[in-house]
């Protein structure tokens, strides 16, 4: 059963992320929408959908920039 919401453990795994980028991404305003319960920390599976949406687009070069880049 997929969960609907993530501890920060579980997202950083699903993510190949450590913690310390994910709160570093937290502190610099990059990092997904979370919510505390009581000391719990946790990401929602639409947070976490839309962070990694973010980051596609952040992401994103033509085909072309990209091989000459590693081509270099």
């Amino acid at each position: 059963m997929d969960k609907d919401a993530y501890d920060v453990i579980e997202f950083c795994h699903r993510h190949a992320i450590s913690r310390s980028a994910f709160y570093n991404s937290l502190k610099n305003g990059t990092g997904p929408r979370i919510m505390r319960l009581g000391s719990r920390v946790l990401v929602s599976k639409e947070a976490a959908e839309q962070w990694r949406r973010e980051r596609e687009q952040g992401s994103e070069q033509p085909a072309a920039e990209m091989h000459t880049e590693t081509a270099a």
